[in-house]
């Protein structure tokens, strides 16, 4: 079964740097089966982080195909990947958009992750846009089972883990369609 992502936007009092408080909403990403329970665990979560109230404004389903943390970055951003494709019947290449979330520090290093990500792709494929996301933070389901503790060590281990460079020449074109796409 894949994994639903749900983005929820979360309303609350926050301290800046200078004290002063202010109301802010922000979204996060939680894994779950139906609107119910990424309502329940948004809830749960944040009610760790925030000792204040807080209000849910708003639940949607999240269109990203894949998640990818890497450690030592401290932002998210969403590439856009577009998988291309031979269709043998109209005799004409077909593109299908997917939407990846990469955790990085800027827009060259998320660039760098999504290259290591899609390295081992067996087709054609190029990245026409890498842009910030608002996301704050993503937390993935987590039961307690055994067979689940395996998929969090592998979410935590990706967190953890630090992309391959990638040489120039490997990256070409890819470069020439952000230049063009900006």
């Amino acid at each position: 079964m894949s994994t639903t992502w749900y983005e929820c936007k979360v309303k609350y009092r926050k301290t800046d740097d200078i004290g002063t408080q202010k109301v802010t909403t922000e979204p996060y990403l939680v894994d779950a089966l139906s609107y119910t329970e990424a309502e329940s665990r948004i809830n749960e979560e944040m009610s760790a982080y925030i000792s204040e109230e807080f209000k849910i404004t708003n639940i949607k389903v999240a269109n990203y195909a894949e998640i990818h943390p890497f450690e030592n970055a401290d932002r998210w951003f969403k590439s856009k990947v577009s998988l291309m494709a031979y269709d043998e019947e109209s005799g004409k290449e077909r593109r299908s958009n997917m939407y990846i979330l990469i955790q990085a520090n800027d827009v060259k290093e998320a660039y760098d992750n999504t290259i290591s990500i899609m390295k081992n792709t067996m087709g054609d494929y190029t990245i026409p846009a890498i842009s910030e996301s608002p996301i704050m933070d993503v937390f993935p389901y987590f039961s307690g089972e055994e067979g689940e503790l395996e998929q969090l060590e592998r979410f935590n281990a990706l967190k953890g883990s630090k992309p391959e460079l990638v040489a120039v020449g490997d990256m070409g074109e890819s470069i020439e369609n952000l230049i063009e796409a900006e």
